[in-house]
């Protein structure tokens, strides 16, 4: 689909917040303020977000805009990846989250894992980074950038974290339903050709 109208948002949100960052003079502020409430605007009318919530996502945010950066695990067993269900929407996900302040992506990772699925991993090697602008995901307010990364189990098992619901290993060809703001069908397809592929090439778009 295209979503050229969130481009647009996103665009005008982050010219505001770098115009509110910088400014000085009142009534560039004062304009600026307004762009980011037009910015508003234009993602409540296209999405089922209410205006206020929007306004209050993107009030939290200053500074100068920058993607954020969204992690997650591609951990196999018997041909199998591991998935967990998502408390959000009761679909499924790779195991991850935003990167935390004070972590390194491998560090990142091995938590979210742990706190999600139960299962403690070492970290192999990177798979993946994708801007979620050029995948098929919903609509969604910010800009993200994914990580992707392979990691092997070498101890715990499956438990449920505080923010999912259950934990299951899939085939590539059985896959549930995606909580698809985290992974697409063809981001997770991707990763099976690197179970296929061990020599493959990092992805990076």
């Amino acid at each position: 689909m295209n979503y050229q109208w969130l481009a647009w948002a996103k665009r005008i949100q982050a010219l505001a917040q770098a115009g509110l960052e910088f400014s000085k003079d009142i009534y560039d502020i004062e304009r600026f303020e307004e762009l980011r409430n037009i910015s508003a605007e234009i993602m409540a009318v296209h999405t089922n977000l209410e205006l206020d919530k929007i306004k209050e996502l993107f009030t939290n945010e200053t500074g100068y805009q920058t993607p954020k950066v969204d992690i997650r695990g591609a951990v196999f067993k018997d041909g199998k990846i591991l998935m967990v269900r998502e408390n959000y929407d009761d679909k499924w996900s790779l195991p991850g989250g935003f990167c935390d302040i004070g972590f390194s992506p491998s560090e990142n990772i091995v938590k979210e894992i742990k706190e999600e699925s139960g299962f403690d991993v070492r970290v192999v090697r990177l798979l993946a980074l994708l801007d979620s602008n050029q995948h098929p995901h919903p609509p969604q307010p910010y800009h993200y950038y994914k990580i992707f990364i392979h990691c092997e189990i070498i101890g715990g098992e499956a438990n449920n974290g505080l923010e999912t619901n259950d934990v299951q290993f899939f085939l590539d060809n059985d896959l549930p339903p995606l909580s698809l703001n985290r992974n697409t069908e063809s981001q997770i397809k991707m990763l099976f050709e690197f179970l296929k592929n061990p020599y493959k090439q990092v992805v990076l778009d």
